[in-house]
């Protein structure tokens, strides 16, 4: 006996795919569909000691801290408070300005593209079928867009 492990969205290929495969003598016994449950929280964006997602707020706010900063040197010459509290000033600015860049960015704007990308595994597919069946059931599952397959001899 092998098994095959598929995921597929929730939808009508999933079900065509089912019907499919009984026509092609797998019976309902042998077909195991396990619904999952995704993500409904939202990701955190600011990282603790123990847990880490490679988003950084602050590198933004870095850059954009730095060029005000020049700036703000640069104008500082000029204004009667000097080069120093202008480049500190321009630095603030810029690093809240950056922050602020990167919130929205990461709390509309990503969240609008995963929102419409919308491609979630939602429902694994296991299959136990004869190692002569196995080609034509991997097949099956591939012609009616299986996200992934796996095959267990």
């Amino acid at each position: 006996m092998v098994q095959i492990f598929s995921t597929f969205e929730h939808s009508t290929n999933l079900e065509l795919a089912i019907t499919v495969l009984e026509k092609n003598g797998i019976h309902k016994e042998n077909i195991f569909a396990v619904p999952l449950t995704n993500r409904k929280t939202e990701r955190r964006l600011f990282d603790s000691i123990h847990n880490a997602d490679g988003i950084s707020l602050i590198s933004t706010g870095a850059a954009l801290g730095t060029a005000f900063a020049v700036i703000g040197a640069s104008v500082g010459f000029k204004l009667a408070w000097g080069p120093i509290y202008c480049g500190l000033i321009g630095t603030s600015v810029g690093f809240i300005l950056g922050v602020c860049i990167d919130l929205f960015y990461y709390k509309v704007i990503k969240k609008q593209r995963r929102l419409l990308r919308g491609k979630n595994s939602e429902v694994i597919l296991l299959i136990e079928c004869e190692e002569e069946q196995a080609d034509t059931v991997e097949d099956i599952l591939w012609h009616h867009y299986a996200f992934g397959t796996a095959r267990v001899v």
